[in-house]
């Protein structure tokens, strides 16, 4: 088998191809989700703990102050961007979140797939013999 057929038969695989799908559809629910945070909850937070605009607040390392966080960035001064980490962190928990829930939804719809059959174990040689015996015997 040559290489090219070896990878053909591995891309085409059912599980390859829902990887690749997932990565996808995972990647959009990326942006969605960021913009969730970043939109919409992080302004909330920040409303209720007093008007705090989590992606602006950073601690300068740095020997030099600067007005904003903007301005140190330009400078190229060392920051320690706390915000930002908060907004990840965010980011993060409500992406886990919402695995859990859809992996926990789907699991609810998932169908219960019936046991299968058990086999019935094949007759041993010697009882089909004595079976065979028996029945010419009969005649």
């Amino acid at each position: 088998m040559s290489l090219v057929q070896e990878f053909k038969e591995f891309a085409m695989k059912g599980n390859v191809v829902d990887l690749a799908v997932g990565v996808i559809i995972g990647g959009a629910f990326g942006k969605i989700v960021d913009s969730l945070v970043k939109d919409m909850i992080m302004p909330v937070v920040g409303k209720l703990m007093g008007g705090v605009d989590f992606k602006h607040l950073y601690i300068n390392l740095g020997d030099k102050t600067f007005e904003t966080m903007e301005a140190a960035e330009k400078a190229g001064a060392p920051l320690f961007k706390y915000g930002v980490f908060i907004n990840s962190v965010m980011d993060f928990l409500i992406v886990a979140m919402a695995i859990f829930m859809a992996i926990k939804a789907m699991n609810k719809l998932k169908r219960d797939e019936p046991a299968p059959a058990p086999e019935v174990p094949a007759e041993p040689e010697d009882v089909k013999l004595l079976r065979e015996i028996r029945d010419a015997l009969k005649k």
